[in-house]
């Protein structure tokens, strides 16, 4: 705008200048030009009750008049503040206060129609099933390494603390849609090598009927055409984003633009990175590691015991041993599914050894407790079953799957239990207190039972009672 700009208040009016519109010589009547003369001056005495005036609103009093042209009126000058003087501003906005065009409402959005919400819908509701299933597969992949295992139990100690501060199971389902793209990724891969795999075996079905033959060379040439073209592909579909669509479908007309209009490396190499690290591998590591030191702390000596007993010779020793040793391990189990998933809601080590804030949660939510103590140790028991032979490492992961499924809705309960303790501030009536206190005696005395008599049956021998899946890391068959 030509002219003094205006003064915005603080609450968004605008202080105009005295203006005063002459006619340009031979341009216009003296009637006309006295119609369209005015002054636009906004009173500031209103804004003054309710805010001192500022140094900005002082000196608005005195500016100059400004003389303008008609000409200049239409292009200088808002249609808003010729159609419409009064005594306040003439841009009262309405939604947002930098916003002061009279014209400016927001344009509506779009709506999709409701088969396109549907599929999109469906879609993403697959997705989410895959991706729940892929990590399934990929913690128990992670579970048949000894130092990776504690990648899984980080994570598994991520669900129990998320859902112990917000309360929600949904919250247990971490990283859902990240693994859903590594599982199309890894899925996507192996299907393309399949092809790979059918004609290798052919050329080497070939190569031993007749070595050098031309048969085997006619293989050998197709399966190296074929390793490059598959290999290209499987390059351009990570590139691409790893999705299942993009194995299955190569876009010829995109890769002719990227290979002409350049593949933006950086991007990709930027992208690829930043995926990685918002998987926050080296976070789960270290609150798996942490973990399982807390909870190797708590079982040490009551599981030492418990072989002690074993290496003693029958008598009242070994008895008396044997005793003490499943009394202090009972009172472990009291506590320990809690501590840690109060150590991973709290993100602080000592909070592995706060047993006394255990004992106020319990009272807040006994049921609760009961019932995620009940489903912890149910669930742990079966698996006690797969160790009494030895496992072939070629089917290791099998079970391992097994321990997941397990595993993972046990976290999810402990952390529900402890979120319904942290929302309540009241302890509940003690008759479900001492109810709940009661009831678990025998889930825990019979839980000892199964632990104590594993030690006869299982392959590892009496070193089998520290292979705590339940608390340690998930799958215990490659040893701790």
């Amino acid at each position: 705008m030509s002219g003094t700009p205006p003064i915005r208040q603080r609450n968004h009016s605008v202080a105009w200048p005295e203006v005063e519109i002459v006619d340009e010589p031979n341009s216009t009547t003296e009637d006309d030009a006295a119609e369209i003369q005015f002054v636009g001056e906004v009173e500031l005495s209103k804004v003054e009750q309710h805010e001192p005036a500022t140094k900005e609103s002082r000196d608005s009093a005195s500016l100059p008049p400004v003389r303008l042209a008609k000409a200049e009126v239409s292009e200088s000058i808002p249609e808003a503040v010729v159609t419409n003087v009064s005594a306040t501003s003439p841009f009262q906005a309405d939604g947002d206060a930098d916003d002061l065009s009279p014209d400016s409402s927001a344009q509506p959005q779009v709506r999709r129609a409701w088969p396109v919400r549907m599929f999109l819908a469906v879609a993403s509701g697959i997705e989410w099933c895959f991706g729940v299933l892929s990590l399934v597969v990929g913690l128990a992949f992670l579970a048949t390494f000894p130092i990776l295992q504690l990648l899984s139990l980080g994570y598994l100690l991520e669900v129990s603390g998320r859902i112990s501060r917000g309360g929600r199971l949904r919250d247990g389902f971490v990283g859902v849609r990240k693994a859903a793209r590594v599982g199309s990724a890894v899925l996507g891969t192996w299907l393309l090598l399949a092809p790979l795999r059918i004609v290798s075996s052919f050329w080497y079905d070939a190569q031993q009927i007749d070595p050098g033959g031309l048969i085997a060379r006619r293989w050998r040439f197709a399966l190296l055409t074929l390793t490059v073209l598959l290999v290209a592909q499987i390059v351009w579909a990570w590139y691409r984003g790893g999705r299942l669509r993009h194995f299955v479908w190569p876009a010829p007309i995109l890769f002719l633009r990227r290979l002409f209009g350049g593949f933006h490396y950086a991007e990709s190499r930027d992208a690829l990175w930043d995926f990685v690290v918002s998987l926050r591998l080296p976070y789960y590591f270290m609150l798996g590691a942490k973990g399982f030191c807390g909870a190797m702390a708590w079982l040490f000596i009551p599981l030492m015991l418990f072989i002690g007993s074993t290496r003693l010779n029958e008598g009242p020793a070994a008895a008396l041993v044997g005793l003490f040793g499943a009394f202090l391990f009972a009172t472990v189990l009291l506590y320990l599914p809690f501590l840690q998933a109060h150590f991973a809601a709290e993100r602080r080590w000592n909070a592995m050894f706060e047993w006394w804030a255990v004992r106020q949660q319990f009272r807040r939510a006994p049921i609760a407790y009961w019932t995620a103590l009940f489903i912890t140790l149910l669930f742990a028991i079966p698996l006690y079953l797969l160790k009494i032979e030895t496992i072939p490492e070629q089917v290791t992961w099998i079970p391992s799957l097994v321990f997941v499924v397990f595993i993972w809705p046990a976290r999810m309960i402990t952390g529900w239990a402890v979120a319904r303790s942290r929302k309540r501030e009241q302890p509940r009536h003690w008759v479900f207190r001492w109810t709940s206190r009661l009831a678990a005696v025998p889930v825990v005395a019979f839980y000892v039972m199964i632990v104590y008599l594993t030690q006869f049956i299982s392959w590892n021998g009496a070193w089998n009672v520290f292979e705590q899946h339940a608390f340690l890391v998930p799958v215990p068959f490659l040893g701790l």
